[in-house]
């Protein structure tokens, strides 16, 4: 098989005792299919563990790539308070900067931090934004009108220099930094610096209706004495869920090579691979082995993945959690034989062209996968859109 442009990322999670991904009232985040209510794991949440984990294949560790930070406070705290911090220039230009860079990068409702949603900026373009700061404070000392119009002008895109984004994005590799080549960005003060996702995750939800229970508990205050009123000091309860999950990933490589490397999508085929290979490796290696969740100290939510089915093909990606549509038993060989089931469906129908490995702890069948161990799956998926293309 050559060409592929899509790899297809299906993972089965198992979890005991754990409160993985909670809605706005503390409880486990749910959604109702094929008549049955599934535990869920969004994909906000497992994107943002995946990107901030700490690991041998965690995302920074990968050369050549530029970090970024996501944040409704980046004008104030990484672009205007290194200039008040530094040689006291006259405050009434620091703010009249301030206030155009707040409305040039959030928007015009970016005077107010409630009015600012949290943007994702590469450390590139935080520092363009700090030196065009900076340059306008040096050139303007003491005259505020002329401090502002220099500002405003920076994202006016109709006179003075205009395009900011656009000129950020010429004078760097990855102007959004990884995550945004990785998992886009939208910046409504300026479409035009928006980043087309080039990996799409889908909610993880649990192939068997939910398990939960209520845990109740107490805090024992340890300076309590037989003076004071017995009992705990604290008491409550928090929910507890337990789940085997399917998980669902979709690499767009052309999309990927071009956030990458600066290059039309279209002529991805021609262009470095090297980076992108590098990139699939390390989030292989994230998905398996990264687990999410909150209450950490209490429930320890910590699970390899009990299988992953990597598919490499260039025709457009589809789910398997129809597979799961009608509810399997929480085990992983039967969600398995369920998902096999499925897969071989699909084959009948539309026949094969993807090429499939396979990391499973048991001995599963998988119409046309391979098993392999996860490093070696991991090696097989960053090499399989290569110029070499074919089975490796």
């Amino acid at each position: 098989m050559t060409n592929a442009r899509f790899l297809q990322i299906h993972t089965l999670h198992a979890y005991p005792a754990a409160l993985l991904n909670r809605d706005d009232s503390g409880l486990a985040k749910r959604m109702p299919y094929g008549g049955a209510v599934r535990t869920r794991i969004s994909s906000q949440c497992l994107k943002r563990h995946w990107r901030v984990a700490e690991d041998e294949f965690a995302l920074h560790n990968i050369p050549d790539v530029e970090a970024a930070v996501r944040s409704r406070d980046i004008v104030t705290r990484r672009v205007i308070d290194p200039l008040r911090n530094g040689s006291s220039p006259n405050e009434e230009v620091v703010n009249a900067v301030e206030e155009a860079f707040q409305k040039g990068v959030y928007g015009d409702s970016g005077t107010e931090r409630s009015g600012r949603q949290p943007l994702l900026l590469g450390l590139p373009e935080v520092e363009y934004l700090r030196e065009k700061a900076a340059t306008i404070c040096t050139e303007h000392p003491e005259d505020v009108s002329a401090a502002q119009k220099a500002a405003k002008d920076i994202f006016n895109t109709r006179s003075g220099e205009g395009g900011n984004f656009r000129a950020m994005r010429e004078t760097t590799r990855l102007p959004g930094g990884l995550v945004g080549a990785l998992f886009g960005r939208m910046v409504t003060s300026d479409p035009a610096a928006n980043i087309d996702a080039a990996i799409h995750v889908a909610h993880a939800f649990t192939v068997h209706a939910e398990e939960s229970e209520s845990d109740y508990f107490s805090v024992v205050d340890d300076l309590q004495g037989d003076e004071d009123d017995p009992g705990a000091a604290h008491i409550g309860d928090m929910e507890l869920t337990a789940g085997l999950f399917y998980g669902y990933v979709v690499v767009d490589l052309p999309g990927l090579v071009s956030n990458l490397e600066g290059c039309d999508a279209q002529e991805w085929d021609g262009a470095d691979k090297s980076l992108a290979g590098k990139v699939i490796e390390h989030l292989v290696h994230l998905i398996a082995t990264v687990s999410p969740g909150a209450k950490l100290g209490s429930t320890a939510p910590y699970a390899y993945a009990d299988l992953m089915l990597i598919e490499a093909g260039s025709r457009q990606p589809r789910s398997l959690a129809n597979a799961f549509r009608t509810p399997t038993p929480p085990q992983t060989a039967q969600a398995a034989g369920a998902l096999a089931l499925y897969l071989d469906k699909l084959d009948s129908a539309y026949g094969v062209r993807e090429t499939r490995r396979l990391m499973s702890l048991e001995k599963f069948d998988i119409p046309g996968a391979d098993r392999v161990p996860l490093d070696e799956l991991a090696n097989w998926a960053s090499n399989i859109f290569r110029a070499e293309n074919g089975e490796n």
